[in-house]
């Protein structure tokens, strides 16, 4: 690190559990954000403060006035925007000394894959099932930790994914992919603004602490916060052995 880096990222190398090697980790990292809106935008936001060195921002859409709610990434002055160079703009800001790509064009699962292949972690701050299942398969088969997390009302879920760690769950074990399931959105129900910034700084934290390799991230369990009452629960998540996922990886 150069006398720049010390200094921005002293109070990370003043962490016993941290220091001088957790944060060149980190510095060396390549990570991909898929979504730029509600979680996404605090996800990036402390990634990029914490010395990512390479980020990943991925998302087709474009900033709309409903957005500004609670997508802290983007500003008035960029509506219409796309979310993912809206998001780039701010990050850059906060810390010019990282890499951020951008994603504009919607991603599929052959997208993701080639993404995927060249990053060391995951995280997925989407809205939709079908793109959550998609970023795991992908997650599972290049053996990749994901971060997953979500918001809707005043309820928030996150955990991590880590297909490295034997028996460990994918996204598919706990909500199983299915046709019938009817998609929930924002924009139909409602968020609490400050809801997707919990979570989604919680979402930084476990990708930090994955890939600085500190503490005990939340692979194995899901944490459920009631925001409305203020309470978490955490319910413990185990692999499936009739995945159709991850047990047929390792079959």
């Amino acid at each position: 690190m150069n006398d720049d880096q010390l200094l921005r990222y002293a109070r990370h190398i003043l962490l016993d559990e941290l220091g001088i090697e957790g944060q060149e980790k980190l510095l060396a990292a390549k990570v991909l954000v898929v979504g730029a809106g509600g979680l996404g935008s605090p996800t990036a936001m402390y990634l990029a403060s914490a010395g990512i060195g390479h980020i990943i921002l991925a998302d087709h859409d474009t900033v709309e006035i409903s957005n500004l709610q609670r997508q802290i990434l983007h500003t008035t002055d960029r509506l219409g925007h796309f979310k993912a160079e809206s998001g780039r703009q701010t990050m850059l800001a906060l810390n010019p000394s990282i890499k951020v790509e951008t994603r504009t064009l919607r991603m599929d699962q052959t997208s993701l894959d080639e993404e995927i292949r060249s990053v060391d972690l995951v995280v997925d701050c989407t809205d939709n099932f079908a793109t959550r299942h998609a970023i795991n398969r992908s997650c599972v088969m290049h053996q990749k930790p994901l971060v997953s997390g979500a918001a809707i009302r005043f309820e928030g879920q996150i955990s991590v994914f880590d297909p490295r760690l034997p028996d460990a769950p994918c996204y598919h074990c706990l909500f199983p992919e299915a046709e019938d399931v009817e998609p929930v959105s924002c924009a139909t129900t409602g968020v609490f603004a400050p809801l997707v910034g919990i979570i989604g700084s919680m979402q930084a934290a476990e990708a930090i602490k994955v890939l600085a390799g500190i503490g005990t991230p939340l692979a194995g369990r899901l944490l459920i916060l009631d925001a409305l009452d203020m309470q978490w629960h955490s319910v413990r998540i185990r692999r499936d052995p009739g995945c159709g996922v991850c047990h047929k990886q390792v079959a």
